[in-house]
């Protein structure tokens, strides 16, 4: 099913959570509602749920004006991060509820109830309680009775923030899975942008009530429309350093040998005469000499495959992650070079951002 969201707004008396969104999500899609606490990415699945109703716009399904549609009327399925399921019925119990709901008999309900626990593999746990579970078992449970009545949209609101990491990532996977299998139209709300980024056709970046930015992970990585949107995704986080436009290179202003060819650099947005240039830790090189950047190694972090070196500038400290292929010490010097195209230029008061009208 096709989502539009058209000028959506909702107010709380004098706070706007919500301003002005607009998105389509395709039919069979996965997108995330990405941001940070208190952004309003809740706020607006719950608009798209019927669960809140909008201050101003609308929301279509197919072209339909959803607006007066209540929750149960509008053929969803929901998964919380509390998982909600009764305590007194069984995980095969707590699934067949919404079918028992639409008077489904018996017979048919054991089936659909059989057929997405083996889609989730929980076949073996349908005659537990949910206190016999663990969170991912639980969890699990929770999102077969989502399906079970093969809705049109599935909404998931932080479903994995109660789980441990490696859980998280299991399940998101196999969400993931079973979404493309489902084919299903799947909005996703996370404030985790590892989440957003591994799982997502795309993402709906908000802060403030707005949207920032709204493509493919790949995009809003690469091609970040403002510094928020830049800053947000990436970790360790994307290097920010002061600079200052000159004769067609950018120099960083505390830093004056370390200058950058200005067609080299991605613009987030026009600049006046001094800006903020971000360079992504990964797209750092080691040269063994004639770098563009001259630093000194203040600590060093080692992760599996990658080290991160933190480095020395009169700016600010900045990060460089590289390959783990040899043995960097402390206080050593570095001659560095950064890779074409992946400089991020941007205006130093402005900073690019969508915020609401004050």
């Amino acid at each position: 099913m096709k989502i539009q969201l058209k000028h959506l707004t909702k107010k709380f008396k004098d706070v706007v959570a919500v301003q002005d969104v607009n998105c389509t999500i395709e039919n069979g899609e996965m997108v995330c509602l990405l941001g940070p606490s208190g952004c309003g990415k809740s706020t607006t699945l719950a608009m798209i749920a019927g669960l809140e109703m909008p201050t101003e716009g609308a929301i279509y399904f197919d072209g339909q004006d959803m607006s007066g549609f209540e929750a149960e009327h509008r053929d969803i399925g929901m998964v919380f991060q509390d998982y909600a399921l009764y305590p007194h019925m069984t995980a095969s119990e707590n699934i067949q509820f919404p079918l028992k709901m639409k008077s489904v008999k018996k017979k048919e309900r054991l089936e659909k109830v059989n057929q997405i626990a083996e889609m989730l593999q929980i076949t073996k746990l349908l005659h537990r309680k949910p206190g016999q579970l663990s969170g991912g078992q639980q969890q699990r449970v929770a999102i077969a009775r989502a399906l079970v009545k093969q809705p049109k949209i599935l909404l998931l609101d932080e479903p994995f923030s109660n789980l441990d990491a490696r859980l998280r990532i299991e399940l998101r996977e196999d969400i993931r899975t079973l979404q493309k299998k489902l084919g299903i139209t799947t909005i996703f709300v996370t404030h985790d942008q590892e989440e957003a980024m591994s799982i997502s056709d795309r993402i709906i970046l908000m802060n403030q009530g707005c949207v920032q930015q709204y493509g493919t992970p790949q995009e809003l990585y690469r091609s970040p429309n403002n510094l928020f949107v830049a800053r947000f995704l990436g970790n360790p986080p994307i290097n920010m350093f002061h600079c200052i436009s000159e004769k067609q290179h950018i120099r960083i202003l505390k830093e004056p040998d370390w200058r950058f060819k200005e067609d080299n650099i991605i613009h987030v947005n026009e600049i006046s005469e001094k800006g903020i240039l971000g360079i992504r830790p990964e797209d750092f090189s080691v040269v063994s000499d004639c770098g563009q950047i001259h630093t000194k190694i203040a600590a060093i972090q080692t992760l599996g495959k990658e080290v991160y070196l933190r480095c020395q500038s009169k700016d600010a400290p900045f990060i460089v992650c590289l390959r783990w292929d040899k043995d960097y010490q402390i206080g050593d010097l570095l001659e560095l070079n950064v890779n074409r195209g992946y400089l991020f230029l941007a205006d130093d008061e402005k900073e690019g951002m969508i915020l609401n009208e004050k």
